[in-house]
């Protein structure tokens, strides 16, 4: 804990040169000197004040679900990672190379939608409404830092664990911009929450937070589903006590997972990668001796939604060695029975949208 304070302390100056510059922007947008583009059709941006791990993809996927019923829905990002430039339209055939592993996702778990991919945001939004002119609602993927768009609506996540109140600029910390951006806010979600909390300690939290008048503070959990085989998804396998789960993840923060796996199954061993992490001959190497080194009778390789994208690229070496990876699913719920009332400021914000 110490150590952790004194590094804080020495990357102290350089978290206030990144500061200042974040200030001189957040100034001139204040003053109109620069300004975001608005759009003819609501856009809702999904995003956070810190670097990764805060659960936007499970947040996008629950706003797919919630709103695609009933209206054409498109989602916008970078396409992290991705080999190809410029403004794509992601497909089911396509691989995380040519449109990175979020976007891939969305194509194959939801082909009602539309799912594009684009460095420049303020680009792609006018290239999907030309190519898409059906497109009612546009879900931008972690653009609350992404000023040149104006959006008409932004949920902005926090951990439970982590809340941005409690944390530092970057690199002494992991915000992107001050504190107080959270103001630019529309709803503020809580995210990664346990099962279960009291009523004292959302209070403590939305203190912390101490939201604005208007915005309203949601909080939620993650709920697992039964693993599927990755290239037999109509086989599922539950996780119990007799399981040693060697774990392949490349995702930013793994606290939330590993205590979930570690309270159903028997042994958990982890394979660590940075975010987005492209799988190379090495690490499969690596993946079949850890899996060879487990003793346990029921061993399992157990990955998550988004780095199956990546994995699948190497479908012949794990069937070349006998080796079966399991998908884990994850969905969003909320917390204090709040669902119906998220859900309604969403609708309401749709129905109220004028251009």
């Amino acid at each position: 804990m110490f150590d952790k304070l004194l590094l804080r302390i020495l990357l102290l100056p350089a978290s206030l040169l990144f500061g200042m510059g974040v200030a001189i922007k957040s100034m001139l947008y204040a003053t109109g000197l620069l300004s975001g583009v608005s759009f003819s059709i609501p856009v809702i941006n999904v995003g956070n004040l810190t670097v990764g791990g805060s659960g936007k993809t499970p947040h996008v996927e629950y706003l797919i679900r919630l709103l695609s019923p009933y209206i054409h829905v498109a989602t916008l990002s970078r396409g992290y990672k991705r080999s190809t430039k410029g403004f794509l339209i992601a497909k089911p055939r396509h691989t995380a190379e040519h449109v990175g592993d979020e976007p891939l996702m969305y194509a194959r778990k939801y082909p009602q939608i539309t799912v594009a991919v684009s460095e420049s945001r303020v680009l792609g939004v006018p290239k999907l409404l030309q190519t898409h002119p059906q497109i009612q609602t546009i879900l931008l993927d972690d653009a609350y830092q992404h000023r040149a768009i104006e959006p008409n609506f932004n949920i902005l996540l926090t951990e439970y664990d982590d809340p941005f109140y409690r944390d530092w600029l970057l690199p002494s910390g992991r915000l992107r911009e001050w504190r107080s951006a959270y103001k630019r806010a529309d709803v503020i979600i809580v995210t990664k929450c346990p099962a279960e909390i009291s009523g004292d300690q959302k209070d403590k939290i939305i203190t912390g937070i101490n939201p604005l008048p208007a915005q309203r503070v949601f909080f939620t959990r993650y709920r697992y589903a039964v693993p599927y085989q990755m290239w037999a998804p109509q086989r599922r396998e539950p996780i119990t006590g007799e399981h040693e789960i060697l774990l392949v993840c490349g995702i930013a923060r793994t606290k939330y997972l590993l205590d979930f796996l570690h309270a159903h199954a028997g042994a958990v061993k982890m394979l660590q990668y940075e975010d987005h992490h492209v799988y190379s001959r090495y690490d499969l190497e690596m993946i079949k001796k850890y899996f060879a080194h487990m003793t346990g009778s029921r061993r399992m390789i157990l990955t998550t939604e988004k780095d199956a994208m990546r994995l699948e690229a190497h479908y012949q070496f794990f069937r070349d060695h006998q080796l079966e990876v399991f998908i884990l699913p994850v969905e969003v719920a909320f917390l204090f029975d709040d669902q119906n009332r998220f859900d309604n400021t969403i609708r309401n914000f749709l129905l109220q949208f004028k251009v």
